[in-house]
């Protein structure tokens, strides 16, 4: 093993003088390499920065919660079956929180929403990006947790009291110099009390959608402003334990059944929505994307590789007496392998390097249009098919040159 070690590092040496003195030949090598490193890393950063953005907006919705709709988020598309089904009803909602099994879950909160109107404060004015109506329970179902202030409480929702949680957007718009506190807004014409402000929770969905523009009220006061017909009715449900999600989506299925009168036999008349459904579309979209992202990132080594082979073999045969030299004073036909699998290793792994050196800045201005992020692992990955590469590349060369006769490899001119 020590003897391993000490050729090793004999032909890493003897490696790295034979590119040095071969500058310029080792980086025009190299290019097939960084670029398909290049290709390679920008990929992977812009599918796992995606991931996370996308991750993030999905955050909003909870992993752990279940929301009961007349329609499915991604099911057939025939709309017009979910159009003509019967919306989802306050009733119902009242019936499932009493036949549900109570451990099963954390809070119920029906909620209705609307979109795009205008809330007012004297002179002022900005368009609410979501209005909803709902129970003191979202709090809970939705992660809507206020800044200053609090949420509306179970009285304020039963009474149908004029109160409001307002998000950052509209609390700055509106109050940019004031508490928006006990202060009253307009929407409709109609005063509503200001009674918290939300977190700031930024984007959703790659930044068409801000959370901070979004206005909470008691399901009372949201029916009398826009109308009972307004907005269909959701039932979100915040399960106890995120390990039993099917099981209470089983329930919940069953229950409503019940609810709404669905014979045995016919396909529900509703949808228990999760959020992994968007997960797994978006995994599946860009597993393709990736796909062909790995097919031309391959076809790019794959140039690069025989770019590298052709050299070693042209390298090789420029040495053949240096060989012959190294054989005749003991130097073993591993020695001699390794040595020039080290060398296309090196080179390989310089193209590795650069081509990372040019991904960074390259992810950078990327990430000015679309989220981007690289993560070591990614880094290592590259290093690690870099090497490889030149590993699989080099072997010929390398098993040529180590079986050369010493004989025949002094005499060579």
């Amino acid at each position: 093993m020590k003897k391993f070690f000490f050729d090793l590092k004999e032909g890493i040496i003897i490696s790295l003088k034979a590119i040095r003195a071969n500058k310029m030949r080792a980086v025009l090598t190299t290019l097939g390499i960084i670029i398909g490193i290049v290709a390679v890393t920008t990929m992977s950063t812009a599918i796992v920065g995606l991931r996370e953005a996308f991750l993030s907006s999905l955050s909003s919705l909870g992993s752990d919660v279940l929301y009961v709709d007349k329609f499915e988020w991604f099911g057939s598309k025939d709309w017009r079956k979910y159009r003509n089904r019967k919306d989802i009803t306050y009733d119902q909602y009242v019936k499932l929180r009493e036949m549900l099994s109570p451990g099963s879950y954390e809070a119920m909160a029906p909620n209705k929403r609307t979109f795009g109107k205008t809330v007012k404060y004297k002179q002022r004015s900005v368009q609410a990006t979501l209005i909803y109506g709902t129970t003191e329970e979202f709090i809970k179902t939705s992660g809507a947790i206020p800044e200053k202030g609090r949420f509306m409480n179970e009285l304020e929702v039963k009474a149908g009291r004029r109160v409001c949680i307002i998000g950052q957007d509209i609390a700055n718009n509106l109050f940019p110099n004031t508490d928006p506190l006990n202060k009253y807004v307009r929407i409709n014409n109609v005063p509503l009390k200001v009674i918290g402000v939300l977190e700031k929770q930024g984007s959703a969905f790659f930044g068409s959608f801000s959370m901070d523009g979004q206005v909470i009220m008691p399901l009372k006061v949201f029916e009398r402003l826009f109308g009972q017909r307004r907005g269909r009715m959701l039932i979100d449900i915040k399960v106890a334990d995120v390990n039993k999600m099917d099981d209470v989506k089983e329930e919940v299925i069953s229950v409503m059944r019940t609810i709404r009168k669905v014979p045995p036999g016919k396909p529900n008349d509703f949808a228990v929505n999760r959020q992994d459904v968007f997960t797994e579309i978006y995994d599946k979209t860009v597993g393709v994307v990736a796909l062909a992202g790995i097919v031309i990132t391959a076809l790019s080594l794959f140039v690069g590789a025989i770019g590298i082979m052709n050299i070693m073999f042209v390298s090789v045969t420029e040495r053949t007496k240096e060989i012959g030299i190294r054989k005749a004073i003991g130097a073993r036909t591993w020695s001699i392998l390794l040595q020039f699998l080290s060398e296309s290793a090196i080179i390989c792994m310089i193209g590795g390097i650069i081509g990372l050196i040019i991904s960074f800045p390259l992810s950078l201005i990327i990430d000015r249009f679309l989220p981007t992020a690289m993560p070591l692992d990614i880094v290592a990955l590259s290093l690690l098919i870099s090497a490889l590469v030149g590993i699989i590349s080099g072997f010929l060369p390398a098993y040529k040159a180590s079986k050369l006769n010493p004989v025949e490899a002094l005499r060579y001119e």
